[in-house]
């Protein structure tokens, strides 16, 4: 789990470097970091942390997919290097067999067996992996067990 203090110091490490993929990342995530604080009125949360990190981190999947579809090479090869950058700050990723585990676990405990309540079954996945997993992949899994 990443704390500021550990961002920053990264942020130093890579001036030093001259990594400009790295320091322009790290600014960003900073600044996210910051401005949430902003909001809250008080410190963060290393889970409040976490969190603005994942969502940086969708951003840059989404950006990727994007600029895919438009055929800008260049521009998708920026934020891969971004988002490997952020993947560094990110939770432990889990495997799809944990995922399923989890899946089966919430789905016998609710007694939901229908894709109707899908929504009932993914807020228990998601709060039970707290960030371990894409959203995408949890949703593809509950959709397999639930229709199958």
């Amino acid at each position: 789990m990443a704390t500021l203090s550990e961002l920053e110091e990264d942020l130093k490490n890579s001036l030093k470097a001259k990594n400009a993929v790295a320091t322009s990342t790290l600014r960003l995530l900073i600044s996210e970091i910051k401005n949430a604080r902003i909001a809250k009125g008080e410190d963060l949360t290393d889970e409040e942390i976490t969190s603005v990190v994942q969502k940086s981190a969708k951003q840059h999947k989404e950006s990727i997919e994007a600029f895919e579809k438009a055929n800008r090479d260049e521009l998708v090869k920026q934020e891969k290097a971004e988002l490997e950058v952020i993947k560094k700050y990110l939770p432990e990723q889990i495997t799809g067999q944990e995922i399923e585990k989890i899946v089966d676990e919430v789905i016998s405990q609710t007694g939901v067996s229908t894709i109707a309540d899908m929504g009932k079954i993914m807020g228990g996945v998601m709060g039970k992996l707290k960030g371990q997993a894409d959203g995408n992949l949890v949703s593809e899994i509950v959709k397999t067990k639930l229709s199958g």
